[in-house]
C-alpha cells in the first residue's frame, strides 16, 4: 500500500510518528495523523485555524479520546463527563486521563505502572491509524485515483467516527467540503 502514496503522504505519516514522539505516545494514534496533516498544511485551503485544531485535540485528550456519541452514552446513564474529568484531575493532576500524560511509578510509567514509549522508542501504529491508512486507500480506490495523497489521508480521517473527526466537524471540515474543496 506504501508503493501508492505520494511524497506529501509519505511526509505525513513520517510527520505522524514525529508527533507521536514528540508528545512521548507509546503509539501513532489518529491525532498524531491529524497534526502532521496540519503541520504540512494540507487542511489549509479548508481555512482551518490550526491553532484551534491542536486546542480541539488537547481538550478531546483531555477528556481521555472520549467522542461526543460517548458523553452523551454516559450522560444517558446519569454520569456527567466534565464533572469525572474534574473529580479524576483533582485526585491525580491536570491531564490525567491523557493517553501520554506521566503517571504511576516515574516519568514514562504507564497506567497501572506500564512503561510508555520513551522519545526513542518505536512506536506502532494504533488499530484506528491503520484503519485510517487502509481507508485512505479504499477511497483513492474507488476514486479510479493512482496514488494516495494528503487528501486522501484527510477524507480517511473525516470519514471515521470519533474524536479526530469531531475536532474536523468543528472546524467546519466535513467529508462533502474536504471532497469538494481539496486539490487531487
Amino acid at each position: 500500500m506504501f508503493e501508492r502514496f505520494t511524497a506529501a503522504a509519505r511526509s505525513a505519516v513520517v510527520g505522524a510518528q514525529a508527533e507521536a514522539a514528540s508528545a512521548e505516545a507509546a503509539m501513532v494514534a489518529e491525532e498524531h495523523l491529524l497534526l502532521a496533516l496540519l503541520e504540512q498544511g494540507a487542511l489549509d485551503p479548508l481555512g482551518v485555524d490550526r491553532a484551534a485544531v491542536r486546542a480541539g485535540l488537547v481538550e478531546s485528550r483531555r477528556r481521555g479520546g472520549l467522542s461526543k456519541a460517548d458523553e452523551e452514552a454516559l450522560a444517558g446513564l446519569g454520569i456527567d463527563l466534565d464533572e469525572v474529568v474534574a473529580r479524576v484531575e483533582e485526585t491525580h493532576g491536570e491531564g490525567a486521563l491523557t493517553a501520554s500524560a506521566p503517571r504511576g511509578r516515574g516519568r514514562g510509567a504507564g497506567l497501572f505502572g506500564r512503561r510508555e514509549a520513551g522519545p526513542r522508542s518505536h512506536r506502532p501504529f494504533a488499530t484506528e491509524t491503520k484503519q485510517v491508512l487502509e481507508k485512505s486507500l479504499r477511497i483513492a480506490l474507488g476514486r479510479k485515483d493512482k496514488e494516495i495523497g494528503a487528501r486522501h489521508l484527510v477524507l480517511a480521517l473525516v470519514a471515521r467516527p470519533g474524536p479526530v473527526s469531531e475536532v474536523l466537524a468543528d472546524h467546519g471540515v466535513t467529508y462533502e467540503r474536504a471532497e469538494r474543496e481539496l486539490a487531487g
